[in-house]
């Protein structure tokens, strides 16, 4: 069996680099923060980092709104800082993965400055111009229809997101060919692969047609999404060891597994069916059941359940004040299941979201809350994360217990849970059990047992073995029950 790749030996951490570590004390995290707290991450055992979007950006959606693809926005720092980051990750055998966003640039783009220009530019074309719009949303509910009117040339342009995020036109073949030639770039530079945001979005109905009444979206995953993935995945596979994930938010299961199929397109998916559940062990088993059916050994799973547009699910899954049991549950489910974990930053804490009063909210889709900046110590007001009186945002209520400092020290902390976990790393082929109803539970290799409780009551548990982790700190033995929202593993008795 030949060795798998460093994208499927571990878990790969999500760094919100506003909110990770501020080295010059202006209050926003920074790349030279990230590289002062590498040790962290090295303890962790993390295989690979994804860093969201650090290229030049007036920053209307926090830099997913791209000015400039081949360099670093100044808040973060400078090209030469993120060569440092990449050679100081490297020392730690740990992967650097960008944040690529191929559907959408800034409207202060060079491109979108000259396609707006005028109807005989020739970058007109290179980005979705119409006489009249359709009925296309944007992802964005605040930010209403998917067009907005140029006074320039008196037609709207289409924008996937936020009006300051105009798409481009894939079905131009000069604009793919420029998008590669930004893949070569950062390959070149060391970086070990890219996170493609919104990645459906770069197939549209050619036609633009109408979403109201159709069968299917008009607005994404179009079939021509799979020759521009094997076109993205063919520049890829001209560097070694190099890995693209795609933020396939789909709610079909066969449309997620057809990303990755074959060898040549993506290596790994984000799967949105399994992060879009609500606390429960049925949605949990039947997500996880259904993507082994339908990849067929033909594709790596990757399980998360935090991002940065996702409320903490310490928060999300408090509804009957089990959140911060459950938050840990969840990296006992993380780690345990067969697939690459992705986790983010704070999660190994156990962060709940932020309290955001009205006149600190920055973003424009409610997303403030599980960007906080991340505690490293006690000592308020900077927590470690600044030396300013202030942060961009506000800190968690309980960063002076939270943090990672006082974590560390303690035994039975949702960080030193993280570390066990990512110690013990089991391996080997999954299978899907029954224990009953409100309980999630697999083996691995007939060698270890998981069971996830589901529920807030306490469960029967039909199963021997030897404890080697729990979720609850006040498990110390195997015993035939499951406590409320609790994970463990078990060494089954041969």
């Amino acid at each position: 069996m030949s060795e798998p790749a460093w994208w499927q030996r571990g878990a790969i951490y999500q760094i919100y680099p506003r909110s990770f570590a501020d080295s010059n004390g202006d209050g926003v995290g920074d790349l030279k923060g990230i590289t002062s707290r590498l040790d962290h991450l090295a303890d962790l055992k993390v295989e690979g980092i994804w860093l969201s979007p650090i290229f030049t950006s007036p920053m209307a959606d926090f830099g997913y709104d791209v000015a400039d693809y081949c360099d670093v926005d100044p808040v973060f720092g400078t090209l030469a800082d993120l060569d440092e980051l990449v050679a100081e990750a490297h020392a730690r055998d740990i992967k650097l993965i960008l944040d690529w966003v191929p559907n959408h640039s800034s409207n202060q783009h060079p491109w979108f400055l000259e396609s707006r220009s005028s109807r005989e530019n020739p970058k007109r074309d290179w980005y979705v111009w119409r006489d009249e719009p359709n009925d296309w949303q944007s992802v964005f509910t605040a930010c209403g229809p998917a067009w907005t009117l140029d006074e320039t040339t008196g037609q709207y342009y289409l924008h996937s997101f936020m009006p300051e995020q105009p798409d481009l036109n894939w079905d131009n073949p000069e604009v793919e060919a420029a998008m590669h030639d930004v893949i070569r770039f950062w390959m070149d530079r060391g970086v070990d692969g890219l996170r493609l945001d919104a990645i459906p979005r770069i197939a549209k109905d050619p036609l633009l047609r109408d979403q109201a009444g159709a069968a299917r979206a008009h607005n994404e995953d179009w079939d021509t999404i799979h020759d521009r993935l094997r076109g993205i995945r063919k520049v890829v596979d001209e560097y070694e060891d190099r890995m693209i994930v795609g933020e396939v938010a789909l709610q079909d299961l066969h449309r997620v597994v057809a990303y990755l199929q074959y060898g040549n397109q993506l290596h790994l998916a984000h799967n949105f069916v399994f992060i879009d559940q609500d606390w429960g062990a049925e949605a949990y088993a039947t997500a996880i059941d259904d993507f082994e059916k339908l990849a067929e050994d033909t594709a790596w799973p990757a399980w998360f359940l935090a991002n940065h547009d996702k409320g903490r699910p310490r928060t999300r899954f408090d509804h009957d004040g089990l959140g911060a049991q459950r938050a840990r549950a969840i990296l006992v489910m993380l780690y345990a299941l067969k697939g690459t974990p992705f986790i983010y930053q704070g999660e190994e804490l156990g962060l709940p979201d932020a309290q955001i009063p009205p006149d600190r909210v920055v973003d424009v889709d409610g997303r403030d809350p599980e960007r906080a900046p991340i505690p490293w110590t006690s000592h308020a007001p900077g927590f470690g994360f600044t030396t300013a009186d202030s942060a961009w945002l506000p800190f968690i209520d309980d960063a002076a217990t939270l943090n990672v400092e006082t974590q560390a020290a303690d035994p039975q902390s949702t960080l030193n849970l993280t570390k066990a976990l990512a110690r013990l790393r089991i391996t080997g082929e999954q299978r899907m059990l029954d224990l009953g109803p409100g309980i999630v539970a697999w083996t691995r290799e007939d060698t270890y047992l998981v069971a996830v409780n589901g529920t807030d009551q306490t469960l029967p548990l039909d199963a021997t073995g030897t404890l080697v982790i729990s979720s609850d700190p006040t498990t110390t033995e195997a015993s035939a029950s499951l406590k409320p929202s609790e994970a463990l593993i078990l060494r089954l008795l041969r």
